[in-house]
């Protein structure tokens, strides 16, 4: 399990994507946008200390997706369903934080079940869930630091500096799959693509 002020496990690959985020506003447009290259059957892994913006960045998910309900942190739950108001895929919200398990643990979640025909995020679930899908979508959140801090970011902003790696495994994500962030990053949206 991650602990504060410590780095995740790293997201690389060819089409890997790394964005700066400037604010918890902007963490939720990425959301957004990331919305757009989801469908039903995609797994999403999100990593990042805590506090580093990942129920925000899922907050812009549902959003994107247009489901029911507000989305919010299921640490004591571990997984909620938020069902869609659009005809789109469903969006399961897991909260893997408290397992210490791999997928015997979450099992009980039937999140193979609900996978074909929903976009499924776990947040810190890494090392637990991969095995679900050969296909699935990295994310990962830092705090920014030191020299890794854009030009021009004032103060009381940084605190909020954000970097984000987006990195696919298997076929589903390769090929281009995640070029309609990387176009919109470069527009400076969300922050600034890096």
């Amino acid at each position: 399990m991650e602990t504060p002020h410590t780095r995740t496990a790293p997201v690389s690959g060819p089409d890997a994507l790394r964005l700066t985020v400037d604010s918890p506003e902007a963490m939720r447009r990425l959301g957004l946008r990331l919305a757009g290259v989801l469908r039903p059957g995609d797994l999403v892994l999100l990593s990042g200390e805590l506090g580093a913006g990942k129920t925000t960045l899922t907050r812009g998910l549902g959003e994107g997706l247009g489901v029911r309900g507000a989305v919010t942190s299921p640490t004591f739950v571990i997984a909620r369903v938020h069902p869609s108001l659009t005809g789109g895929p469903a969006l399961v919200h897991v909260d893997a934080y408290r397992l210490a398990g791999g997928l015997d643990e979450m099992e009980d979640l039937d999140l193979d079940v609900s996978l074909p025909d929903s976009v499924v995020v776990v947040e810190w679930g890494d090392g637990k869930v991969e095995e679900l899908s050969a296909d699935r979508l990295h994310v990962r959140i830092d705090r920014a630091t030191g020299d890794e801090l854009p030009a021009g970011v004032a103060d009381a902003d940084v605190d909020d500096v954000r970097l984000v790696t987006v990195g696919g495994v298997g076929e589903r994500w390769s090929g281009g799959a995640l070029d309609g962030l990387r176009e919109r990053g470069a527009e400076g949206a969300y922050g600034q693509e890096g």
